[in-house]
């Protein structure tokens, strides 16, 4: 009788179940962000190039 109470209460009890589902939506917001970051990161990467090159083609001075 007393396994199966322990049982009962053991099912019952949902303490870990909040911690689990925070778990997931963290995972979720990371992998978003990694996803983001690989999908503009090469236009980015192209744009800042470019402005590099225009800066280094200015001429500065009187």
């Amino acid at each position: 009788m007393k396994l199966f109470s322990l049982l009962k209460k053991f099912r019952a009890d949902e303490s870990g179940a909040v911690t689990v589902d925070w778990v997931v939506l963290t995972a979720a917001i990371v992998g978003l962000g990694v996803v983001v970051i690989n999908t503009v990161g090469g236009g980015i990467e192209t744009v800042a190039g470019e402005m590099a090159t225009k800066i280094e083609e200015t001429t500065v001075g009187y």
